[in-house]
């Protein structure tokens, strides 16, 4: 939002500099994001004179050029060509001397010394729109006799230099978005300095002269329209609006438009209360109604679009059809047009969801819709009506010819806050006393209801939106008070605080800095995506997505269910630019919704999860001199799925292992605890990737990360120390079924010795003709080891029997 510095100072008496001006701004919150030059006329008509033509003649080598000898009140006269067909001598002119830079929009060009067709010429005699002061191009600008030869153009067209302060307004200060806001909240800064106030314009000249326009108004819809406001103004002339209109609203940016329009926008911009002037004539039966239409209804805004209505957006209608979107966007057909005489102001509170919810659904963005939106002040409708009353009155003329309108049923209240001294004191860091937080609050227009020694109860304006709470009044105080003003203290304190166990922070970064370390890369993928992704899966039913009301597109309508989808998108945007080996990791939350009438509160309904999923695709390993090209394959992502668990304290063979039966996955194991599972990890169904334009295989793992830190918590950790005896190792060749496992030797070993064995390996595997078709030969190897003592040859021995009896009887084994 821009603020004029000349405007700003019609409402508070200041001398402060534009960076002085910045710098108190950006402290009580109001930052300021730039600041800039600004004049009426662009170029300020630096160079140009008011001069006298003394002769002119025709130009000797053409027909339609003519040389001309003007008075400029130098040395000498200026010799100049010019092609204008109505220059002659004796004409009061604007010239533009040699070096003067000219401006046509945001191109520009220098006046220099030239020939032109033989004939030096030192300048131009310069029509309206060529120096800016209008659009006149027939011939060169003549002006009245009187004018005096040598003055400056700046000078007699009264050229205004001005500075415009843009403000990077949050949405929480919407109290600063007009220039008595941005004077009210610098008076009470400067108010703890010096005596100073500002000062709003009077409106006691306002009396309704006669009721020549009555005008009846309804408002059907008390919800979204709390107060509605208005006032008719007849006997209006429409023209242009007078200079020091025109250059209050070119300051801030804005294209002047006629008198009654640039009195909206002014006092728009004055008071932060948005107006909007209908044609009476316009308004059938004399007769104004806040309503909503039904659903598809078409209506013609200002800017001639046709735009089909909502069920839900409040209209400002007359008896026959509506003409205003509430807050957001006038009708072509109502709007104030050459031929208007009686205009009907009007000044309203509207709901600010209700205007932001319109404002969307038509993409609309107006100075009114946005604060509207953020929420004006309801008790400063009438004093905004009166002002722009007022001022039509001494601009266009006319008389105020009806009384004045004022629906306002259920008023708003003051915020009510109560603040203890003491806490303001301790969350500022410092003692200011309790005269200096009165004075702040005073100065902030926020009342003392009532106060003890220590309590404060207070009344917050309602303009104040952003003011209901304690901490809030310690931020008002704090910013008026002044950041600066708090010394930072020599020591610091601290408390001790223990960290939840297991911390889940800590235990995130551990696996994240695991997978970051390992090669993955982390994706952050937004929570938002399409509804159709679930539309053909069992295992994430479309009934179960949680969908969004109103989507902003069809690509972002609901909540993702799982981690899955977003993954792949990153795969697809690297393989379309041919960034091909991959490997993933996320952490982020699934939303899903249960039906269940026996849940009273809908919103117990709907659930979040956090998870961690991980994808690799592509190679493993790139061709290099020494290596060959490696594809990921299952086995890779398992090695890496298993590798999270062991590091948050999990055995992997005392986990629940089984193939996955899981649409999502074309095959893959579930790892778990008891009938919770862990991670669910396999390559993603064939289905899936080709929705997604994805053709090499991708594998994905998906960790259901609250039920592994909840599991993680019941790992205990035990260390032993090294061994101090040597470990033996003894190998035995198993000719064995083609149907016994590796998994069933090792369970074999370990309860036949369940003391000194520490480890079951498998090294080679043989199958061939003289072995038997249903036979295969595993080489498994056998590590020994006793805490105490070494191990002699006799014990060794009599553990590899017992291991060999026990596989003779329960596989059937042949030792080879």
């Amino acid at each position: 939002m821009k603020v004029s510095y000349k405007w700003l100072k019609d409402y508070i008496d200041i001398d402060l500099t534009p960076a002085e001006m910045d710098d108190i701004l950006t402290q009580i919150g109001l930052e300021v994001g730039g600041i800039e030059k600004i004049q009426s006329i662009k170029g300020g008509l630096e160079g140009l004179v008011i001069g006298e033509v003394k002769t002119c003649i025709p130009h000797p080598n053409s027909d339609h050029l003519s040389i001309t000898s003007v008075d400029v009140n130098g040395e000498e006269l200026l010799p100049i060509v010019c092609g204008a067909a109505n220059v002659a001598a004796g004409q009061k002119v604007v010239v533009a001397t040699v070096g003067t830079v000219l401006y046509d929009g945001d191109e520009s060009f220098t006046i220099k010394k030239s020939k032109i067709r033989g004939e030096v010429s030192l300048g131009m005699i310069c029509a309206e729109d060529e120096i800016g002061v209008g659009t006149g191009h027939e011939g060169i600008m003549e002006l009245p006799l009187e004018a005096v030869v040598g003055t400056p153009a700046a000078k007699y067209f009264n050229v205004e230099d001005d500075i415009a302060i843009e403000i990077d307004l949050t949405p929480n200060r919407i109290d600063g978005a007009s220039h008595i806001g941005v004077a009210r909240d610098l008076a009470a800064y400067l108010k703890q300095q010096k005596a100073i106030e500002y000062k709003m314009p009077s409106v006691e000249a306002f009396k309704v002269e006669n009721n020549s326009t009555p005008i009846e108004v309804v408002v059907e819809n008390l919800e979204a329209c709390h107060r509605y406001s208005g006032v008719c103004v007849s006997g209006v002339t429409i023209a242009e609006s007078p200079e020091w209109l025109q250059n209050r609203l070119k300051a801030i940016g804005l294209k002047p438009i006629n008198n009654i329009v640039d009195i909206t926008n002014f006092v728009l911009f004055e008071t932060g209360q948005p107006l909007h002037a209908f044609d009476y004539s316009k308004i059938a039966g004399n007769k104004v109604i806040v309503k909503t239409l039904a659903g598809g209804a078409q209506f013609t805004t200002l800017d001639e679009t046709k735009r089909e209505l909502n069920e839900n957006d409040l209209m400002i209608c007359n008896a026959e059809e509506p003409m205003c979107i509430a807050g957001v966007f006038g009708g072509l057909e109502s709007g104030v047009s050459a031929s208007t005489t009686s205009v009907f102001l009007e000044s309203a509170y509207f709901d600010s969801v209700s205007v932001r919810k319109t404002a969307r659904r038509h993409g609309l963005n107006t100075d009114a819709s946005f604060r509207f939106e953020r929420g004006t002040d309801p008790n400063n409708t009438i004093y905004a009506m009166k002002r722009a009353a007022l001022l039509i009155k001494e601009i266009a003329g006319g008389i105020i010819s009806s009384e004045v309108i004022d629906i306002y049923p259920n008023p708003v209240a003051d915020f009510k806050v109560e603040v203890s001294v003491d806490r303001i004191e301790r969350l500022i860091g410092k003692k200011i006393g309790k005269e200096t937080i009165k004075n702040i609050l005073t100065a902030l227009e926020i009342g003392i209801e009532k106060e003890d020694d220590d309590t404060l109860n207070l009344l917050v304006p309602p303009y104040r939106v952003d003011v209901k709470r304690e901490a809030d009044i310690v931020e008002e105080v704090l910013r008026i008070y002044g950041f600066n003003n708090v010394e930072v203290p020599g020591k610091v304190n601290a408390s001790l605080s223990y960290a939840p166990k297991p911390d889940e922070h800590k235990l995130r970064n551990t696996i994240a800095d695991l997978l970051s370390y390992s090669g993955f890369n982390e994706i952050m993928n937004n929570s938002l995506t399409k509804a159709s992704y679930y539309e053909n899966l069992e295992s994430l039913k479309p009934e179960n997505t949680v969908r969004i009301f109103n989507p902003l597109s069809s690509d972002l309508n609901a909540m993702r269910q799982s981690l899955l989808f977003g993954g792949l998108e990153c795969i697809a945007y690297n393989i379309n630019r041919r960034n091909m080996d991959l490997k993933f990791y996320e952490f982020g939350k699934s939303y899903q919704h249960f039906k269940n009438e026996e849940n009273e509160n809908p919103v117990d309904n709907y659930f979040e999860k956090e998870h961690l999923s991980v994808f690799m695709c592509g190679n493993k390993t790139a061709a290099n001199w020494n290596l060959k090209e490696e594809p990921t394959n299952f086995f890779h992502i398992k090695a890496f799925t298993e590798n999270v668990l062991k590091r948050l304290g999990f055995q992997i063979d005392k986990l629940r292992i089984n193939e996955i039966e899981n649409d999502q996955f074309t095959e893959g194991l579930s790892y778990g605890v008891k009938k919770k599972v862990l991670v669910e990890v396999g390559m993603v169904s064939g289905k899936i990737l080709k929705e997604m334009n994805i053709d090499v295989p991708v594998y994905y793992a998906d960790f259901d990360w609250e039920t592994l830190i909840g599991e993680a918590t019941k790992n205990k950790i035990a260390y032993t120390e090294i061994p101090k005896y040597p470990a033996v190792k003894r190998d035995l060749a198993l000719l064995i079924d083609k149907s016994t496992s590796f998994a069933e030797i090792k369970t074999i070993a370990f309860n036949c010795e369940k003391n000194l064995l520490k480890s079951v390996s498998l090294f080679d595997i043989y199958e061939g003709e003289k072995l038997g078709a249903d036979k295969k030969s595993y080489a498994v190897s056998f590590i020994l080891q006793d805490t105490v003592k070494t191990l002699e040859d006799k014990q060794i021995d009599k553990i590899m029997q017992k291991l060999i009896k026990s596989y003779e009887k329960q596989l059937g084994a042949q030792i080879r």
